[in-house]
């Protein structure tokens, strides 16, 4: 399980242990760790406007991601009342096998996957829905959704995740830490496309 940040000058990808991904491990921590990603620092009160939470609410989980290394506060802004936050440089990977072999690694993991995932797919609904009617043709003329199904060995699987993980990587590699004006944030994920909303909000259920 990977994930990547923003896209600016970043560390490594980190390797969390057990401990740290059952901090990760609420649908609402991953929430908040997908808009600071995509939108850079806010305080909790932005994050609970964009999240439709309470201020109480993303103050708490702000505080145990930070005690689990995934978010910091933002040094020199704000006021002692108005604390704001961003996502710690670098990506996160989990690659011990010892922690998904094990009921709780493997829960921990399923929701954070599933979390994550019902993220990027409603920011691709939203731009499937209002992209086209509210952007202009310079952000929806490049935007790509693509897909390919095959028959693979294990061992063909991951030949073919390696060159795509290191192909995304060399060609985003040159746009880290490059803020350029008129930028605005974008999802890469196979898919590339414009943020609409910059929130994944949750459907009804």
């Amino acid at each position: 399980m990977d994930e990547q940040t923003d896209g600016r000058s970043l560390p490594e990808l980190r390797e969390i242990d057990l401990d740290s991904l059952k901090g990760l491990a609420h649908p609402l921590r991953v929430r908040i760790v997908d808009v600071l990603s995509s939108h850079g620092s806010l305080t909790a009160s932005g994050l609970a406007e964009r999240l439709g939470e309470s201020s109480g609410a993303t103050s708490y989980h702000l505080r145990q991601l930070e005690r689990h290394g995934f978010v910091r506060e933002v040094t020199g802004k704000g006021t002692g009342r108005e604390r704001w936050w961003e996502r710690m440089p670098g990506g996160i990977t989990i690659s011990d096998r010892t922690i998904t072999d094990t009921p709780t690694g493997r829960a921990a993991s399923s929701l954070v996957l599933t979390q994550w995932e019902q993220n990027r797919s409603q920011l691709v609904l939203d731009f499937a829905q209002r992209g086209w009617d509210i952007l202009p043709h310079e952000w929806t003329d490049p935007a790509v959704f693509s897909s390919s199904n095959l028959r693979l060995t294990a061992e063909q699987l991951a030949e073919v995740s390696g060159a795509i993980e290191q192909f995304l990587e060399d060609i985003v590699e040159r746009f880290r830490g490059k803020d350029a004006p008129g930028a605005r944030p974008v999802l890469i994920h196979f898919d590339a496309f414009p943020i609409v909303d910059g929130v994944a909000t949750p459907t009804e259920d």
